[in-house]
């Protein structure tokens, strides 16, 4: 048994590595290729994987996204944000949350009429996929611009919202989740089911923030030189965070986030921390995720799930577009900015996968799991496929390839 698990972990990255590759010769994000060859080794599809590994594999989910979740949280290095100024401030908030409201107002009045047998849990599933059309994968816009040499005042608003709008994807969630949860066991609402979520994320950032600075201190002290011990230390400080966030009822992933925010402000010495650590095994890490991701879709429940899939795709990419283009014009910011920077901010991938998967865990969520993952799952393959050729037509459109 143990010989047939390394095989098959062998296996997932073999494959996922040989498909990013492929992929990236069509001009598609790797994580695209890693997703297809997900799918490819699903058991509904191939055979080669058994179904009781992908049932086992929430393991190498929850390791791997834990990695992520700190990537997206040392990525808001607080100079930077300060540096990119008001617009990009107020682009993010906007075009995050009217992509969480835009999708919730059409998931209540549509759920009944497109899925009936889901009618009932209309309003929590409104709430849950309001709150995972936040994020943005910001992957695709970034290989794009690379690509392309791209520069101009849409191209940084770009890399400025991307880098933050997790940050309020995960907030986002992190109150949706509590609140459908309440919803979901059918609990009446009271004082306790508001502080509940509200005391919840403050023990998360108390959490993350001990324990970052923790780490921080301690690599400091110990003067950890190499790429080897820093992520050896680092490793044991993300995991020992995510169980005490656990342990207390905390979130774990966001306080695994907060943590990833605190070392990397925490001073000069750990500035470099999460891109020396990430640089090592970042690779492995997103084919590992997205591979495993690919393999429990679901495609009976795909299927079933489509009409909402296509709701999903179509009220997000509105909110997106809608809330951009305000908060460009409320921040004053230049035309192009206006008009093209919300088609750049369409893929999505990553942390909204990692999080419809803790969903899925939960058993308060059994009864719309299922659909949850699949509408994710499929709405993402449709994003990242579509959304770097709206990002390059978006940015030629701007006059910003060089």
């Amino acid at each position: 048994m143990e010989t047939s698990v390394i095989f098959m972990l062998g296996t997932l990255l073999f494959t996922g590595f040989l498909a990013g590759k492929a992929v990236s010769k069509l001009g598609l994000p790797e994580v695209t290729g890693y997703i297809l060859a997900g799918i490819l080794l699903n058991p509904q599809v191939s055979g080669i994987i058994p179904p009781s590994f992908v049932n086992s594999s929430n393991l190498i989910t929850t390791m791997t996204l834990c990695v992520i979740t700190f990537s997206v949280g040392a990525s808001l290095y607080l100079p930077q944000i300060k540096s990119v100024g008001k617009t990009i401030g107020i682009v993010t908030v906007f075009e995050a949350q009217f992509a969480n409201l835009f999708v919730a107002a059409g998931f209540v009045f549509l759920v009944p009429l497109l899925a009936p047998e889901l009618a009932s849990y209309a309003i929590p599933m409104a709430i849950l996929f309001g709150a995972l059309a936040s994020p943005t994968d910001p992957s695709a816009t970034l290989a794009v611009a690379h690509q392309y040499k791209c520069n101009g005042p849409v191209t940084r608003t770009v890399m400025g919202v991307t880098a933050m709008d997790d940050g309020i994807g995960m907030l986002n969630y992190s109150v949706g989740a509590a609140a459908a949860a309440v919803l979901v066991a059918h609990s009446s609402f009271s004082a306790d089911s508001i502080l509940s979520p509200l005391l919840r994320i403050g023990s998360s950032v108390a959490i993350g923030v001990l324990i970052g600075g923790l780490f921080a201190l301690l690599e400091n002290r110990l003067t950890v030189s190499s790429t080897a011990g820093m992520l050896a230390l680092l490793l044991g400080s993300l995991y020992g965070c995510y169980g005490v966030a656990q342990l207390f009822g905390a979130d774990p992933l966001l306080a695994v986030m907060v943590m990833g925010f605190t070392v990397v402000n925490a001073g000069k010495w750990s500035r470099q921390i999460p891109e020396k650590v990430s640089g090592s095994i970042e690779e492995i890490v997103f084919i590992l995720f997205f591979t495993v991701s690919g393999m429990k879709l679901d495609f009976g429940v795909l299927r079933s799930s489509a009409p909402l899939i296509l709701l999903f795709v179509i009220l997000r990419m509105w909110g997106k577009l809608t809330g951009a283009s305000l908060g460009a014009k409320l921040s004053s910011a230049p035309t192009p900015v206006r008009k093209y920077t919300g088609f750049c901010l369409v893929p999505q991938g990553g942390i909204v996968i990692g999080l419809a998967l803790v969903l899925h865990a939960e058993p308060t969520f059994s009864p719309i799991a299922d659909t949850i993952v699949s509408v994710i799952l499929g709405t993402v393959v449709v994003n990242e496929l579509a959304g770097p050729m709206l990002s390059r037509w978006a940015l030629k459109k701007a006059g910003e390839f060089q």
